[in-house]
């Protein structure tokens, strides 16, 4: 099959410049209250949305809080008033909102086998960002049940691999064992999953029901991503030429910006709205050619989209992920059929794909990335980008 070009269509929609350009010109002029600049950190809410206040300021602990998601919450949460304390073992450094780490209490300890600093005292919410194993979550959950009184646990959709239905929800049947006889990267996929059931698990089991907020995302994306799997897309698509397209056009993809989590997470706790949400976008049911649609609306760069629907073709040149399409197969046949209709009704919001793919290049661009982690995404040893032309030269090979 001939490489074709993607043709615009009510299926495949597309932003366009203008209003693309207009949102950026009013994120551009209103700045964040906390005084903070630069590409990284604009508000956290786009302009035209007005988030009510909160009830009263808030004492809120949480356990991690300098990777990804973490400097998000913090920023949202202090824009709004609160107070934030952190718990970590001191060792990575937030690539977004760093001055803000100056104004909070942080706390140094290791969930594995020190949590003194905890011990005595108090605050009105915990959450958990960094229960990487059950046994921290159950460590740090039975402490603090008696001081704190809502536990937020940060879950993930991986509870539900493997991904066999059409239409996942909340009370979907959760794996709690990996089966043996299983390759590699299912072992992979059944142990986080695993780990994050029995997670939650501990959380209910100190905390209860009615003081317990479980929110298992799917991939998060925006700036401060500690992998490379989102930003290939901004990169990949400012850059122009003969993009690679992997999939057909209606493979189902689902992703959200980590700042429409974080801030939805801390007004969970404001309204002291307890239960179990999947925090998962996009709004609207969006296909593999409609995100790349999207996307691009980000970038004026020339580009021949080159889509590849072959799956044989795709497994035989080892393009099975590309986040956030995977391959719509087996075990991952519904990795992007996850129901979110009761995070939505309990005030999940989304911002527009484009401007995520603007903020994730310009954060990709700045002081906050190594040239070398630059480099790496566009000519490593296991760089797609690297991979593209020949793969797609092969593709144009067949009859």
């Amino acid at each position: 099959m001939a490489p074709t070009e993607i043709p615009e269509s009510p299926e495949t929609p597309k932003q366009s410049r203008r209003d693309f350009l207009s949102l950026s010109a009013r994120a551009g002029v209103a700045m964040s209250m906390l005084g903070l600049s630069g590409p990284a950190q604009r508000p956290l809410v786009y302009p035209e949305r007005e988030d009510p206040p909160p009830p009263h300021p808030l004492r809120i602990l949480i356990l991690g809080g300098t990777s990804f998601l973490g400097p998000q919450q913090i920023a949202y949460a202090m824009n709004r008033g609160h107070s934030i304390t952190t718990f970590t073992r001191g060792r990575t450094k937030p690539t977004v909102h760093e001055k803000l780490f100056n104004e909070i209490e942080q706390l140094i300890g290791d969930r594995e086998d020190n949590l003194e600093a905890l011990r005595g005292r108090t605050w009105d919410a915990v959450i958990d960002n960094s229960g990487h194993r059950a046994k921290w979550t159950r460590d740090s959950a039975q402490l603090l049940r008696d001081t704190v009184d809502l536990y937020l646990y940060t879950s993930s959709t991986g509870v539900y691999y493997p991904y066999l239905g059409e239409d996942i929800r909340e009370d979907t049947e959760l794996v709690l064992e990996v089966p043996e006889g299983i390759t590699e990267y299912e072992s992979m996929e059944y142990g986080y999953g695993v780990m994050k059931t029995h997670s939650e698990i501990e959380t209910k089991r100190a905390f209860g029901e009615d003081r317990s907020i479980i929110v298992r995302p799917t991939y998060m994306m925006g700036p401060a991503d500690r992998t490379d799997r989102f930003p290939y897309w901004p990169v990949r698509l400012s850059r122009g030429g003969e993009v690679m397209v992997p999939g057909r056009g209606h493979d189902p993809v689902q992703y959200i910006d980590v700042r429409d989590v974080a801030g939805w997470m801390i007004r969970l706790i404001e309204n002291r709205t307890t239960g179990t949400f999947n925090a998962v976008g996009p709004p609207s049911k969006t296909g593999m050619h409609g995100f790349v649609y999207g996307a691009h609306a980000a970038f004026n760069s020339a580009v021949s989209f080159v889509r590849i629907p072959d799956y044989d073709f795709l497994k035989e040149h080892d393009v099975t992920v590309v986040v956030p399409w995977i391959m719509p197969v087996g075990n991952d046949a519904g990795s992007a059929r996850v129901n979110f209709e009761r995070a939505l009704a309990h005030g999940l919001t989304h911002r527009p794909l484009a401007e995520s793919m603007r903020d994730i290049y310009e954060w990709w661009h700045s002081d906050a990335i190594t040239e070398e982690r630059r480099v790496n995404m566009v000519s490593g040893e296991k760089s797609l980008m690297a991979r593209e032309a020949s793969i797609i030269a092969a593709w144009k090979a067949r009859k």
